[in-house]
């Protein structure tokens, strides 16, 4: 099979290589999707660059943790009727040495989840990481409905999937976004009251839409934006941070204990794996709702993966990265 993979860590160009593997066989417990779509994620990014230090893992990694494509092989104790299905897959590379930037790749049977047949590939090569991620820092601490919600970079690939499913529980959503470009993107996806997070009175504005403080922050900058969060949390609030450019963020501690606020870090690769099944399961109703829209920004060959990971390094304009793989 064609695959792309790297044996060492750095930079895209230096690093990933494109060439021939021997296609995976399925253990047991096991499918083997045949992969039109692989997201790219950040965390890919990373995991490629040795962020923070951190060794190869394996000899060879091919990466991305996320895809989409047809079930066409299952191991032992997986039922024959899977072959054929059309699936989205989570975590192909979350502790194991190949992920879906290859023609074929193997997964456990329940991160292969069905994916309904209006959704493209594309799509569904765009929901794992990012969707279980929004999902759990939206659920984490309980239903939302009722309650108002503030979802950061509301136009990024957690955010935008965050303040869909925080709209879908029947919460009031509020966003922040970086530009006044990204406004109607945020206002797409289920945000009843966008703001620019660099407006100096943000902090003002917010409280005047919710004048007791909103219950829960879904954060994307845990470090630069946490003033910000510790002055718009209502008493009791939640502080769900997946992401912060900062290894070690400093935050309000006095401001966020006066009002009893709870932190909630998040790490995609660890979570329980009953979290993701509920996760996944509630993507796709979303889905079959037509209530879950992504913007597919840039689609990019399996021979231009090196370009497709600087897209994501540095991204020019809002939307997700994909690998075409089939």
């Amino acid at each position: 099979m064609r695959a792309a993979w790297y044996e060492k860590k750095g930079p895209a160009r230096e690093v990933l290589i494109v060439g021939d593997m021997a296609e995976p066989q399925p253990a047991p417990g096991e499918v083997r999707i045949r992969v039109r779509a692989s997201g790219v994620n950040p965390g890919d990014i990373k995991k490629r660059e040795g962020w923070l230090g951190s060794p190869m893992p394996y000899p060879r990694v091919i990466p991305h943790s996320d895809g989409a494509g047809t079930i066409d092989a299952v191991g032992g104790g997986v039922s024959a009727a899977r072959i054929g299905e059309r699936v989205f897959c989570y975590g192909a590379q979350s502790y194991r040495p190949f992920g879906t930037a290859a023609e074929s790749v193997t997964v456990p049977s329940e991160q292969a989840v069905r994916l309904p047949d209006e959704t493209s590939f594309e799509i569904g090569a765009c929901l794992g990481i990012p969707g279980i991620t929004a999902h759990r820092a939206v659920y984490a601490d309980g239903p939302v409905r009722g309650r108002t919600v503030l979802v950061a970079g509301a136009v990024g690939a957690v955010g935008n999937i965050a303040v869909t499913l925080a709209a879908w529980g029947g919460a009031t959503v509020l966003a922040t976004v970086r530009s006044p470009g990204d406004i109607d993107g945020a206002r797409r996806a289920g945000a009843a009251h966008v703001f620019v997070v660099d407006d100096p009175e943000v902090a003002t504005a917010i409280r005047r839409v919710a004048p007791g403080g909103v219950d829960r922050v879904i954060e994307v900058a845990l470090g630069p934006n946490a003033a910000l969060d510790g002055a718009v949390l209502a008493q009791g609030g939640v502080l769900a941070a997946y992401s912060s450019p900062e290894p070690e963020p400093r935050i309000p501690f006095w401001p966020l204990l006066f009002n009893n606020v709870v932190i909630r870090l998040l790490g995609s690769d660890d979570f329980a794996a009953a979290d993701q099944r509920r996760g996944a399961a509630d993507l796709v109703t979303c889905l079959s709702e037509q209530r879950l829209t992504i913007d597919v920004a840039q689609r990019f060959s399996l021979d231009e993966i090196a370009a497709a990971h600087e897209a994501v390094e540095r991204p020019t304009r809002p939307g997700r990265v994909v690998v075409m793989v089939g």
